[in-house]
This record gives C-alpha cells, structure tokens and sequence, in this order.
C-alpha cells in the first residue's frame, strides 16, 4: 500500500507512537510518506529515524500564512513555479465550482505545491491528529484516484481543541471523512458525542516496541533508598505539581526516598521554585530531557513510577500515556489519577493505583502505602508487563493497522474508488473486544 502521514512535526522526541508506525509499515513492505508542517532536528531524535533513513521519506509543506494578502502573493509565485511541472495538479486546486472555501482561501494551492514531484497516487491518507485532518481532505481533493482519508485522534484534538471550536469544530470535515481511530475508548466516546457513526471508529492502542524494555521485579535492599521516577513534558496536565507536593508529605516520615522527574517544559521554572519552597532540593530533582537509553538505565535503577495527569485549563487531557507503558513493561508499580484514557491502562490495585485529580493527599496516601508494602511490588510490577504485553505490543498494534487499511481499501477494490458507495466499515475487534476490563468499571 501506499501510505501518506501527515503530521504537525517531524520528527518529534515526544511523537514515538508515530515513529513506531512508519517504521512498523516499513518494515511489512508498504510505502510511507511522511508530510510536516515543521521538520525537526535529524541530530537530535530517535535511533530509528536514522536506522531507516526516515528523512528520504520525509517533505515539508508549505506554511499557509495567516494573512490573505501575504498568502495570495506567496501563493501565486509558488503555483507559477508549480504549474510548470504538474499543471493538472494546480488547476485543481484552484477550481472553487468544485472545492469550494478550500480553493478559495487556497489552501488547496499551498497543499499541490507540497505535492508537486510527489507520487500522485496514495490509497491511504493517515492524519496523526485530528487537527490534520483540514490538510488531509485538501490531499484526497488532489489525488487521483481519491485515496481513502481516516483521522486518528490522539488528546488534544478531541478535548482542548473540542472546548476551543465548540461541538461543530470537525462537522463540515466529518462529511469527507472514510474512517476514524481513537488511541482509548475515552477519546473514542468524545468523538461519537459529536456525531460520528459508531461503525466507523476503532480504538487502536499507541503501542511500544516491548523488548526494549527488559522487565524487573523490585525489590528493596536493606539502607537503599527508594527511588521514585516521572517522565513528561513539563506542562499543566501532567499534574507535576500534585505529585512534588505528595512526595514531600512522605518524605517527612520516610527520608529515605528520592524523586526523578524527567523531562522539559515551559513549568520547569515554577516547578524548581515550588521545590525550593518546600525544602525538597536534596531529594527531588528536575533532570531535564533525556533520551531513550537514558531513560531506561534510570527506570531500571527506580523502585516506583508516578505519573499525576490532570484535565488542564484549556480542556486538555491524556491517554494512556506512552511512559506508563514503558515503566509498567519494565515492572515497576504505578500510581496515577483517574484521568482521561490512563483507567484502559493502569488497572487500580491490580498493576498500581489510581487517584482523582489534583488531589495531592490523595497521592500521598495512595503512595504512603506503595512505600509501607515494598513485598506488593513484583506482583504489582508483573500484572503491569503483561497487561502492556497483552495490549500495546507495536508488532501487535501494527499487524492491526494494515487490517483497518485492508478493509477500507477492500471496497474500493472490489467497486471502484466511490466512497460514498461503500458500505460502513465495522471493526468491533478493534474497539469494544480491545477495552481493558478496567475501563468498563
């Protein structure tokens, strides 16, 4: 198959549930293209990016300035360019009998530029985000034959991005729409609430590659310090604040503990100030971006893994988080909150704990007790492996993948490239069979 990924950055550190499927793809023989609005820094990212040379399929498109003026004459030098080599292409874009707002505010213009000496012909148009999706139907406008347009839904484009637009945010965008993905049952519920048909989305877990991920039982040596770990952007929703403040109420009475918070952000500041104010310097330490390795050998010498998301204030929310998958693969217990799709992952009292959000007393007791029953901890830590194992393995998740490309595909290939002819894809396999047990309590 022929795959175009579109996506807002690339590559990105955070982004490896994409990374994960262009190489998954790859590697069962399918071609992907990988279009960015911003390309990021090729030195500083994932081994595999290199490993697979994701740069050669990698192309930027074109920045649609937001003034009409600018954007007109940027526009028209850029098509003139254009048209020499792909007229067809350009004229498409502009006709606004056919296409309507999208030709007149050209962004149908900026997407043939990024196309032009690109293949013509994609089955699959993939959009990482639902905020792609406005990109996504400009591709399946262009291309001949009509590639098949499905929108994955990730976190913020279905909460914040929901709460900013309001309700109708993605309606006119919907009525083009083959297929839609949700990577929890939460976000999947969130866009059925705005109208899409129940037998055209399916859960479709971000998975990770669990051999990199050598699981440990922990145990506690006698005078070790008890190591706790965080890893996230240092922002609103990942609640870093509720779990600093729980730390320092158990390190009152249990001084023999550390916290490792991994990671950056524009709260770095207020974060390192409110553990000046709470005293905690000697034992809480912001440590900044790691990358992957790194981040392995410090897990690997941790006890207990926290991760305190919260609904932010603009609406935004999490799903189940990519590093409490990790920390549960390599069989640490896990505390977090009862927060957006982290209950389809983390089973409360079976693989960790779960506590409302922004409750810092609530944290520290749920932590208090990991702290006082270290002997709970290899029983905890296994159910974590193997419910990641059962769920999230990537080779899994990705087989799973091209199964939804097949099907959306296997209309076409049996009446012609008429979407609206098709009969709805159901893949229940996919979603409801999916949910962990825990999601449905």
């Amino acid at each position: 198959m022929r795959i175009a990924f579109l996506v807002a950055d690339f590559p990105c550190l955070s982004e490896t549930f994409v990374l994960n499927q262009v190489t998954g793809l790859l590697d069962r023989g399918h071609q992907v293209d990988i279009y960015t609005n911003r390309v990021g820094d090729w030195a500083v990212s994932h081994p595999d990016v290199g490993r697979y040379r994701l740069w050669e399929h990698t192309y930027p498109m074109p920045e649609v300035p937001q003034n009409y003026l600018w954007r007109l004459v940027q526009g028209l030098w850029l098509g003139l360019g254009a048209s020499f080599r792909a007229p067809g292409l350009v004229a498409r874009s502009l006709n606004p009998f056919i296409h309507g707002e999208q030709a007149l505010n050209l962004w149908l213009l900026y997407t043939a530029i990024a196309l032009v000496g690109r293949p013509q012909a994609y089955d699959i148009i993939h959009c990482q985000f639902g905020t792609q999706g406005y990109r996504g139907l400009a591709f399946k406008r262009l291309l001949r034959p009509t590639p098949q347009l499905l929108l994955m839904f990730r976190g913020f484009d279905i909460s914040r991005y929901v709460q900013e637009g309001g309700d109708r945010v993605y309606r006119q965008l919907f009525r083009h729409v083959d297929y839609c993905l949700a990577n929890c049952d939460f976000f999947r519920q969130r866009v059925l609430a705005l109208g899409w048909p129940t037998d055209r989305i399916a859960v479709h877990f971000s998975g990770l590659d669990i051999n990199k991920f050598t699981f440990r039982p922990r145990q506690l040596e006698p005078d070790q310090p008890i190591r706790i770990a965080t890893t996230g952007r240092l922002v609103e929703k990942k609640g870093l604040e509720f779990a600093i403040r729980a730390v320092v109420q158990q390190a009152q009475r249990c001084p023999n503990l550390t916290y490792t918070i991994i990671g950056d952000g524009p709260l770095r500041s207020d974060l390192q100030q409110l553990i000046v104010d709470l005293q905690a310097e000697s034992y809480i330490q912001l440590v900044g971006w790691k990358n992957e390795a790194e981040i392995v050998e410090i897990l690997d010498a941790c006890h207990l893994f926290v991760a305190p998301s919260v609904t932010a204030a603009d609406g935004n929310q999490d799903a189940p988080i990519n590093v409490l998958k990790e920390a549960m693969a390599m069989g640490l217990p896990v505390l977090s909150t009862y927060h957006g799709g982290i209950p389809e992952l983390v089973e409360n009292g079976v693989s960790g704990f779960l506590v409302p959000e922004r409750d810092a007393d609530a944290l520290a007791e749920r932590l208090g007790y990991l702290l006082d029953h270290p002997e709970r901890w290899p029983e905890l830590g296994m159910a974590g492996r193997q419910f990641v194992e059962r769920h999230f393995d990537m080779q899994m998740l990705n087989d799973r993948l091209v199964q939804v490309y097949d099907r959306l595909l296997a209309p076409i290939n049996r009446s012609g490239p008429r979407s609206s002819d098709r009969t709805p894809l159901s893949t229940p396999s996919l979603s409801s069979s999916m949910r962990p047990a825990s999601a449905e309590k």
